[in-house]
C-alpha cells in the first residue's frame, strides 16, 4: 500500500461520519450467521460449501447500493474473506477503489476457555505472515477479540495487556490494530468491569510511542460518556462499539447517547437479511440496518 493510500484510510477512519461493518464471522459462527441469512446446515457440504455460502453473502452486502463510503467507514473481513476475490478482484480492493471503505482484517483464532472471569485469546500461529500478507493485499488494519465476563482485576489486567502485545505486532508490520476486549453485556458487574477497564487500556496508551496509534472496540458502556476521554487520547484513532447481542434498534438507542463512540456491528448489519429475499427486498432491508447504524454513529 502507497503512504498516500495509507494516509487516506487513516483520514477516514479518524474523521469519517459512519460506522464499521463487520462482515468477520468465522469457523465456529458461520453456521450461526448463515442460519440468521436463512441458509440452514442442511443447505451445505463440509466447509467449502459453507465458506462458498457466506462469501456470496458478504459479496451481496459488499456490492449493495447502499454499502459505500458514505456511510460505512470501514469493512472488518474474514482471513478467507480478504484472500478471496468479487468478479476476479480481490476483496480489499473491491471495498477501497469501488466502494471507497477501508479493509480491516480480524486475527485472533478464538478465546481460550473462562479464567479470573476473562476469556483470553488463544495463540496467533504465523501472525506475522499473516499481517505481511493483509499489508500487501491493500489492509488497513487488524481487529483482536477477548471477553470479560466480570469485574475481576487480575482477569482485566491480563486481557488488556495481551491485546496491546498483539497491537505492538500489528503496529510493527505498518497496520493499525482495533484492539476488542468485550465486555458481556449480560454480565452482573457490567459497570464496574467496564470502569476497570477503562483505567487498565488508559495506563497501556500512555506507554505507546509516539507515532503508535490504535483503535479501541468496547462493548457500549453502562455509563453515558465512560470511554470519552480514551477517544480523547492522542494514540487512538477511534472508540468503535460492538453491538454484543443488542437487537439493532437497542444498540442504535444505547449507541446513540455515547457521544464519542461510532458502530462496528456485524449482527446488528445483517438482521433481516435472507438468502431468499430478492435483490430489491435484499437492498432495502440492508439500507434500512445501515441508516439506523450510521444515524447512531453520527
Amino acid at each position: 500500500m502507497t503512504s498516500d493510500a495509507f494516509n487516506a484510510m487513516k483520514h477516514q477512519m479518524t474523521e469519517g461520519a459512519g460506522f464499521i461493518a463487520a462482515l468477520d464471522q468465522s469457523g465456529g459462527s458461520t453456521p450461526k450467521a448463515l442460519g440468521q441469512y436463512g441458509v440452514t446446515e442442511d443447505m451445505y457440504n463440509g466447509d467449502a460449501e459453507m465458506f462458498g455460502e457466506i462469501h456470496a453473502m458478504r459479496t451481496r452486502i459488499i456490492t449493495a447500493p447502499d454499502f459505500t463510503k458514505k456511510k460505512v467507514l470501514g469493512a472488518i473481513l474474514f482471513e478467507r474473506t480478504m484472500r478471496g476475490d468479487i468478479d476476479g478482484k480481490p476483496v480489499p480492493t473491491v471495498l477501497w477503489e469501488d466502494r471507497g471503505i477501508v479493509p480491516f482484517l480480524k486475527i485472533d483464532k478464538g478465546l481460550e476457555d473462562e479464567a479470573n472471569g476473562v476469556q483470553m485469546m488463544k495463540p496467533i500461529p504465523g501472525l506475522e505472515d499473516t499481517l505481511k500478507d493483509a499489508a500487501g493485499l491493500g489492509i488497513f488494519g487488524t481487529k483482536e477479540r477477548s471477553v470479560i465476563h466480570e469485574a475481576n482485576s487480575d482477569g482485566i489486567a491480563a486481557v488488556v495487556a495481551q491485546q496491546f502485545d498483539v497491537g505492538r505486532t500489528v503496529l510493527s508490520c505498518g497496520l493499525v490494530p482495533i484492539l476488542e476486549p468485550e465486555v458481556n453485556i449480560h454480565s452482573g458487574t457490567k459497570a464496574e468491569a467496564e470502569a476497570m477497564l477503562k483505567d487498565e487500556i488508559a495506563k497501556h496508551l500512555d506507554t505507546l510511542d509516539a507515532g503508535q496509534e490504535v483503535m479501541l472496540k468496547l462493548s457500549i458502556p453502562t455509563e453515558v460518556g465512560l470511554y470519552d476521554s480514551l477517544a480523547e487520547h492522542p494514540r487512538v484513532i477511534r472508540v468503535v462499539a460492538l453491538s454484543g447481542g443488542y437487537s439493532t434498534d437497542e444498540a442504535c438507542e444505547r449507541l446513540s447517547k455515547q457521544p464519542t463512540m461510532i458502530a462496528s456491528f456485524s449482527r446488528a448489519l445483517a438482521e433481516g437479511l435472507s438468502k431468499q429475499q430478492s435483490d430489491e427486498a435484499f437492498n432495502a432491508a440492508l439500507g434500512s440496518n445501515i441508516d439506523k447504524i450510521y444515524q447512531a454513529s453520527i
